[in-house]
């Protein structure tokens, strides 16, 4: 029995030491310690080194070790949590605010917006994309750190070589079929040597191009079965194996198994795979420095019936529980001004959060990188981003967790997109139930707006 306490201790003991040593440096002395929980982009360190420069009695230092929605809120309710954290979507930003832990900072927004005429505080400053993360039931918890929605981009090498033109927005995708079938080559034996398309399986995108929906207005029920959502996945999955213009999960394992150059949609496009691929601007934050040579258009993605992309971004929240909050705000409020978001452009860690400060000669064309003649394409689809919806009445994990298992079935062409679209739904309704049985106070709500008596079982 002794052996085994002291083996638990010794084991406790070593789990104490690698947590002290993760933990970030001690502040100088004199200054305000602040612990970013973020991810670990090498972009962050410029960022912080900014802050730190024009806030000198601040001394703000990254954690990436302990990013995720359950630690954080674990560790900030036992008072051992970070002053700042970065939140991507409107489930965490809910999940954040029901637990206490995030900071509203409505209030304290407006009046450094009356005081201070760099900041720029206000929603209609901020891209709508990224409104669902700092904004729950009309108050404020957080500024967006950048801001994001995907387009095309094309090698202009590849084009030059078949004699193709280069694409521009707006077209459809019945435009960009006609060039993709043209620019996918294969070898003598069929083999594809280049593919028209590369693209992450954003299932999202076909949804909402062809008017679908995953939930009703009210958030109730999930609605992801609709005839224009299986339509719009069921294009996506056309592409794979009717027109063959994008790699099935096993042609893109292939391409990994060529070696060299790693996995995923940037390495492939980097390494000549593609013609094409969908993605953000802040994929310069790898090509810039691993694909030097590449000479690189963008244009606006193609869309459906409906004229819309998937937008994205995130943002950062303060710690309600954190004696340093003031001192946390002056983050958030550096993030408002010029410098950092000039600096998020520079770097191309997608966009700066603000607006105004996309629409100046210095983003349009930055000095440091004049072959980058681009950059209007990713301000101006903005205006067209959607993020994805969520639900109040669900887990958004358990949602997305169900979406991915049916959605990749689509993909590896093992069901149809209206199977596995009924199916998605069916599985989340159900949980939406069990979720009001464990919770009273959305069962109410639910209710309420259902104008039911029970809810159905």
């Amino acid at each position: 029995m002794k052996a085994v306490f002291w083996g638990i201790f010794a084991g406790l003991a070593l789990l104490s030491v690698a947590a002290w040593r993760m933990q970030p440096s001690p502040a100088e002395s004199g200054k305000v310690p602040l612990v970013w929980v973020s991810d670990d982009n090498p972009a962050r360190r410029e960022q912080m080194a900014l802050f730190n420069r024009t806030n000198p009695h601040s001394d703000l230092k990254l954690d990436p070790n302990n990013t995720g929605m359950e630690k954080v809120i674990v560790q900030s309710l036992a008072g051992v949590g970070p002053d700042l954290f970065d939140c991507y979507n409107a489930f965490q930003l809910s999940a954040y605010v029901r637990s206490g832990i995030a900071w509203d900072v409505t209030a304290r927004f407006r009046e450094l917006e009356a005081t201070d005429p760099e900041a720029h505080l206000k929603l209609e400053d901020m891209w709508a994309a990224v409104h669902p993360n700092i904004l729950h039931e009309g108050r404020i918890y957080g500024f967006p750190t950048n801001a994001a929605t995907n387009a095309v981009w094309f090698n202009k090498d590849i084009f030059d070589r078949y004699r193709v033109p280069y694409p521009k927005g707006p077209w459809t995708w019945e435009q960009f079929l006609k060039i993709a079938k043209r620019l996918t080559i294969r070898d003598g034996k069929g083999r594809v040597k280049v593919f028209g398309l590369l693209m992450n399986w954003d299932w999202y995108l076909g949804v909402i191009q062809w008017g679908g929906r995953l939930y009703t207005p009210d958030g109730t029920r999930c609605i992801a079965d609709s005839p224009q959502a299986a339509a719009g996945l069921q294009f996506l999955q056309d592409l794979i194996y009717k027109y063959r213009v994008t790699p099935s999960p096993a042609q893109e394992a292939a391409l990994a198994s060529q070696g060299g150059w790693g996995t995923g949609t940037i390495t492939f496009f980097g390494a000549g795979k593609s013609a094409m691929a969908i993605g953000g601007r802040w994929w310069l934050c790898l090509t810039r420095e691993q694909y030097k040579s590449l000479r690189l258009g963008a244009a606006e993605a193609p869309h459906g019936p409906y004229r819309v992309h998937v937008g994205y971004g995130r943002a950062t929240l303060i710690n309600a529980k954190s004696p340093r909050r003031e001192a946390a705000l002056k983050f958030l409020l550096y993030m408002s001004k010029q410098p950092y978001n000039d600096l998020i452009n520079h770097q191309a860690d997608a966009l700066a959060p603000v607006k105004a400060f996309c629409y100046t000669p210095q983003y349009l064309r930055d000095p440091a990188y004049p072959q980058e003649d681009f950059n209007a394409v990713w301000r101006d689809v903005m205006r067209y981003g959607r993020v994805q919806e969520t639900s109040p009445f669900i887990n958004g994990q358990t949602a997305e967790r169900i979406l991915t298992v049916q959605t990749d079935l689509v993909r590896s062409g093992q069901k149809t997109a209206a199977a596995a679209l009924k199916t998605a739904a069916e599985k989340i309704n159900a949980e939406i139930l069990k979720t009001l049985e464990r919770d009273p106070g959305l069962k109410e709500r639910y209710l309420k707006l259902t104008r039911r008596k029970a809810a159905p079982r």
